[in-house]
């Protein structure tokens, strides 16, 4: 076994590795760049070694530093972690041409599969079934468009070096397509370097069920049974879960003997994925369910923690193990699935403004307390901590919650309640928007397939869960911080607006889900309150705070809820067992004439860099029409015209990078 290991990777999977490294007694070397210096996973690692700017390629691209430190620390292996240099064949040979073992398969297999073309002719000479397409080396973008149009709409174009849903469309009409083959161009060679694309029927009521593979260089291979990644955004998964529903015994075995002819073909060994796109006829009908290759990941994926805990296997171990010579732990035989597993993805995004990236700081991060639940039932993975910055350099995600239970409706019961226990200031996130998801008719009765998020919008997407309670609590909560009015030694220095006689009144005016409000509070005897929304009715209730500050119990109006409330400036975020909301204090004259201000404006959304203007000066525009393309978090953004006008002046040039709220362009 090896005694030191160099980990080539950043976040939440460095400090997985690292875990496992140090358990196993095996000395781990961090890598970091100018962004990460104080990072978690330089924490979490033995020795940690600089390696270029914050931007990836400047770092965490650059291989020959990488190799570099590697021999200066002495490491024996490289583990690649996922993403960066974890598919790229050429760091694969150059960790072999310096002596160092690569904690991955072969560069042969990574090339293979790589390129998504040549993978689906492999895996035609060796069986496996796929989804009718053109996977061929002309790329005229007239052939690909005849291609497309044989095929039959809607159509997918996918990266051919591609992988994470970057460099993907799905095209609905033919006159769609040339435009939608160029964004996905540009996406895949900022990605990956390659423009390159393939072309596939887009297949009706998918769903997304990958089969986890291990080889060894004995030549054995076995599959750990499948993870069901059906529910995604912007093709990228945001719940994944083990083993998947509905799955037959049946289908289960011809999956996973697919999965290790594929893996066979390539002499695979490692960890390794190959995805299938399954079509069904039916929710409720799983026999009736047709699967094609997809792809295969040479690499571990983000969602492995949710077969570990199926399996109560440590997947970081069995890489360790075969890189090392060792053979596979155990046989197909062996395997055994127990229970279910489900795995949420925690992003830095904006769901109700189309998943935009966010970027800021963690100034609150709170976490699910591993009390509430059964020993072993709760995981989470993260990298990480409170106080630090989600930059735009990086992928969006902040953390993973996993959950384990005897039965399906057990873990998304668990997975609601870690959720609801995981409190993030200081930037958006898709929390809540999860805790949506996960509460569902759909994705609890399992209706899955990768159009599972747009076709449940109307319960997904804008949906505030708190209700008045919670917010009457935050305000009140706000006027009592405002005058420091926890406590007092006796009723005339308190400064909750106690008096002698008579009702104090005091009037405010604050934001809740998006709308201005108005409230009038009166503090009553006996430590009663009384509020008036907007010139309703009052509404009388009780507040108390719990001991040693950590949240508010109120009474109102007939109802009555626990409140933790966290703030940032002028704003309250407030985090219930039924879900969050958030309540800013508004001061009239400071927002006086902001509107007219920014007029004529348009300003980046997040910090990014400029791809492409679609306008120039002069041009008349209408409200909707697409006017520039940015690039943030390794996903293209389009910027649109917010109203008719004309372009006055373009302030940035294709590859600026901007700010937040930078101004691109004016429009008069």
């Amino acid at each position: 076994m090896f005694k030191k290991i160099l980990i080539a990777n950043r976040g939440e999977i460095a400090c997985r590795v690292a875990a496992t490294a140090r358990r196993m007694g095996i000395q781990t070397v961090a890598v970091y760049s100018d962004a990460d210096a104080g990072a978690k996973h330089v924490q979490a690692c033995d020795e940690a070694v600089h390696v270029g700017g914050s931007a990836p390629k400047d770092s965490y691209l650059r291989w020959e530093r990488i190799l570099q430190a590697a021999k200066d620390t002495g490491a024996e292996a490289v583990h690649p972690g996922y993403g960066f240099l974890s598919e790229n064949e050429d760091f694969a040979k150059a960790c072999a041409a310096a002596g160092l073992v690569f904690i991955g398969p072969p560069a042969s297999a990574i090339l293979a599969m790589g390129l998504k073309a040549e993978s689906k002719r492999l895996m035609e000479a060796a069986g496996v079934p796929l989804v009718p397409g053109y996977h061929g080396a002309d790329q005229d973008p007239a052939l690909l468009q005849r291609e497309a149009d044989r095929i039959g709409y809607p159509a997918l174009i996918k990266a051919s070096a591609g992988g994470g849903g970057k460099g993907m469309r799905v095209v609905e009409k033919s006159e769609d397509f040339a435009a939608a083959l160029a964004s996905c161009q540009r996406e895949a060679i900022n990605s990956f370097g390659s423009d390159a694309v393939l072309i596939e029927k887009y297949v009706q009521r998918p769903r997304h069920i990958e089969i986890q593979v291990f080889g060894d260089t004995h030549g054995n291979c076995v599959y750990l049974f499948e993870r069901d990644c059906s529910v995604q955004r912007r093709h990228q998964k945001v719940l994944e879960e083990a083993p998947a529903p509905g799955m037959t015994e049946t289908l289960r075995a011809q999956m996973g003997a697919a999965a290790v002819a594929a893996a066979k073909a390539v002499n695979y060994v490692g960890a390794g994925t190959v995805e299938f796109i399954v079509e069904q006829t039916a929710y409720d009908q799983p026999e009736s369910m047709r699967f094609f290759f997809m792809e295969m990941n040479t690499r571990l994926q983000v969602e492995h923690p949710v077969t570990e805990a199926i399996t109560g296997l440590d997947l970081v171990e069995w890489q360790l193990r075969v890189a090392s010579g060792e053979p596979l732990p155990l046989r197909q035989d062996q395997l055994r699935i127990q229970g279910h597993a489900i795995e949420a993805r925690i992003c830095a995004e904006n769901p109700d403004n189309n998943f935009l990236p966010a970027t800021g700081t963690l100034q609150v991060y709170r976490k699910p307390q591993a009390a509430s639940f059964e020993r072993g039932t709760l995981r989470i993975d993260d990298g990480v901590r409170e106080g630090d910055t989600i930059s735009p350099f990086y992928d969006s995600m902040v953390a993973k919650l996993i959950v384990h239970g005897d039965t399906r409706e057990q873990a998304l019961a668990r997975l609601d309640t870690a959720l609801a226990q995981t409190h993030i200031v200081g930037l958006n996130t898709n929390v809540q928007f999860l805790r949506h998801v996960v509460c569902s008719d759909a994705f609890a009765t399992a209706k899955l397939d990768t159009a599972l998020i747009p076709r449940e919008a109307a319960v997904l997407f804008k949906q505030d869960k708190v209700g008045l309670p919670a917010a009457v609590a935050a305000v009140v909560a706000h006027r009592l911080q405002a005058d420091k009015a926890l406590q007092g030694p006796d009723p005339f220095s308190r400064r909750d607006g106690w008096q002698s006689h008579g009702v104090a009144q005091r009037r405010f005016e604050f934001v809740w889900q998006d709308q201005p409000r108005s409230a009038r509070l009166s503090y009553l005897h006996d430590g009663a309150l009384s509020l008036s929304l907007d010139g309703e009715e009052a509404v009388s209730g009780t507040l108390r705070f719990a001991p040693e500050g950590s949240g508010l119990w109120v009474q109102w109006g007939g109802a009555r809820c626990f409140s933790q409330i966290d703030w940032q400036g002028e704003t309250a975020h407030i985090f219930t067992p039924q879900g969050a909301t958030r309540i800013t204090a508004l001061d009239p004259l400071a927002h006086a004439g902001e509107a007219a201000q920014e007029g004529g404006r348009l300003t980046a959304p997040m910090p990014g860099k400029v791809v492409s203007f679609a306008v120039k000066a002069g041009d008349k525009v209408k409200a909707g029409q697409p006017l520039a393309v940015m690039e943030a978090m390794k996903m293209e953004h389009t910027i649109s015209a917010p109203q008719d006008g004309t372009v006055v002046e373009l302030l940035y040039a294709p590859g600026d990078q901007v700010a937040d709220g930078a101004e691109l362009l004016k429009l008069g």
